[in-house]
């Protein structure tokens, strides 16, 4: 391994200003907490006095030990014709007592003339003058050069001076940022190797992903001489996000053969991408490199087929090593390897030449053309696999159900009637949702809570209703998706039909079926 690239989380600073992103003061904690115990090196916490939240948080990580990561409070250069000392904000930094402050300074002449409205000479001072108070203080600084890249194409030997200004003064690190998002990566390593050739300090980049290049511009400033790199997790960031340090991590290791976080760390980073995601209450991105759910996923019969003789024919490094799973998917471009690879990652033993295996190759394609989708389904999938291969009887079967709708003092209540056979047995059951497919829901769970009552630690956590066929208005083919977990796994079912209902009826019977497998299973 070449020399060590330092690892710069800013997730709960920059990543909170991503739209739909909001972490309370415990939640940052506990995201902290994962970082530090993942083996990032620094873990930037927010900007102290900006919001009661971040005041809060600095207040209680002050009580927390942090093993590998050095916690840094964020903020900005003195004001203009203010003295360090004297300056507020400053101040504040000093007060959320981190080993690390980070502060951003302008680079470019248009900023400093028309954002700070101040001379280029003043800007110098505020940049040196907050520098060295803070190395006085004891800090350890990290100078963020804003706008370095654009900076640099305006007038480059004042951003030149700029970063020597923080250099002369005492900056451990000076970062070059593409706060804009706009630069390509030719242009981010050649400037990168200006300033390393300029520079005895450690350089670093600072990449947003406006023009989807996040990732490319920060490997190209490391590839150029950065050693130094700050992101988000998942690219969490103001605008379309940041540069996403869940791809430059084990790019770093896997690719550039360079150390970044510890090699024992890297099969934990799907889970921590997912940990993230979680507490931010956002679905995870599947199409995310390394670490979606799409990642290493095989569906066109030609590449499973590939995949099932050598792995490394379609995956760039074994899913594992990240944390990461393989899925085959199942459509109708399956072939008889997707279906046989698929049977083995549900739990079935099936040989490329079982007698069932053309059946089901034909039931799937034929279902895929009715509108089915297997891919986000898996659930439903094990059912099909399980009806062909046995001949065990359903748990249950629903034979009637009715749905209507009244109204109630002006409000409507919509009603669900559902007759459930469990063996020889029956159950009849009413009950009232704030829709047919939450009555509808509701009913069933009743009736089949008399037979099985381990089904009520289950629950929905996603319902999606797609039209197939728009042409044909409000006739079309419809098809649901139901998400559903007991509280340890998740597994994904689906219905189709020309009645919503019908169709969310069969997505909710499988989903329930599949927790009784699951539950039997597990006992």
């Amino acid at each position: 391994m070449t020399p060590e690239v330092e690892i710069y989380d800013t997730t709960l600073r920059d990543g909170t200003q991503g739209h739909g992103i909001s972490f309370s003061v415990a939640d940052k904690l506990r995201i902290a907490d994962r970082l530090d115990g993942f083996g990032v090196h620094y873990i930037e916490g927010g900007w102290p006095g900006s919001n009661p939240r971040d005041i809060e948080f600095f207040a209680e990580a002050k009580h927390r030990t942090f093993r590998n990561a050095r916690l840094a409070a964020f903020g900005s250069t003195r004001r203009k014709d203010v003295a360090a000392a004297d300056d507020d904000q400053v101040q504040l930094l000093i007060a959320a007592n981190t080993p690390v402050v980070t502060i951003f300074g302008k680079t470019s002449p248009l900023h400093v003339r028309e954002v700070l409205q101040t001379t280029l000479d003043e800007n110098l001072k505020m940049i040196a003058d907050t520098v060295r108070f803070l190395k006085a203080n004891g800090k350890f600084v990290v100078y963020d050069a804003e706008h370095c890249f654009d900076g640099f194409k305006e007038d480059t030997p004042y951003a030149l001076t700029t970063l020597h200004a923080a250099e002369q003064a005492g900056a451990d690190v000076i970062t070059l940022c593409d706060t804009n998002g706009g630069s390509l990566p030719s242009e981010v390593a050649a400037i990168t190797r200006l300033a390393r050739e300029q520079l005895r300090t450690r350089v670093g980049i600072h990449t947003h992903d406006d023009i989807g290049l996040g990732v490319a511009n920060a490997l190209a400033s490391i590839e150029a001489g950065a050693t130094h790199v700050q992101g988000t997790i998942n690219g969490y960031g103001e605008r379309t996000g940041n540069c996403n340090i869940t791809s430059v991590i084990p790019i770093l290791h896997f690719k550039l053969h360079t150390r970044g976080v510890p090699a024992a760390s890297l099969p934990l980073l799907t889970e921590l991408s997912q940990f993230v995601d979680e507490t931010a209450n956002l679905r995870p991105n599947p199409r995310l490199p390394w670490v979606g759910s799409s990642a290493f996923s095989h569906k066109g019969g030609t590449h499973v087929n590939a995949v099932a003789k050598v792995l490394s024919s379609y995956e760039h490094v074994d899913p594992a090593s990240v944390g990461n799973t393989r899925h085959v998917l199942i459509s109708d471009l399956a072939g008889r390897s997707n279906i046989v690879m698929k049977a083995r990652e549900l739990g079935f033993d099936l040989s490329s030449d079982a007698v069932h295996l053309k059946t089901m190759l034909a039931a799937i394609k034929d279902m895929e053309h009715r509108g089915y989708e297997f891919e986000a389904a898996d659930g439903s999938l094990t059912l099909l696999i399980r009806r062909v291969l046995s001949q065990e009887p359903p748990p249950f079967t629903v034979d009637a159900y009715h749905v209507s709708m009244r109204s109630e003092g002006g409000a409507s209540v919509c009603e669900a009637t559902v007759k459930v056979r469990v063996g020889n047995e029956r159950a009849h059951t009413v009950a009232d949702g704030d829709g047919p497919v939450n009555a509808l829901d509701a009913a069933l769970r009743s009736a089949l809570g008399t037979f099985y009552p381990q089904l009520h630690s289950v629950r929905l956590t996603d319902y999606k209703v797609r039209i197939i066929d728009s042409t044909t208005g409000t006739a079309a083919t419809t098809r649901v998706l139901i998400q559903s977990t007991d509280g340890v796994t998740e597994w994904g079912t689906i219905g189709v039909n020309e009645n919503i209902v019908e169709a969310s009826l069969q997505a909710l019977v499988d989903s329930l079926e599949c927790a009784l497998i699951n539950i039997a299973a597990g006992a």
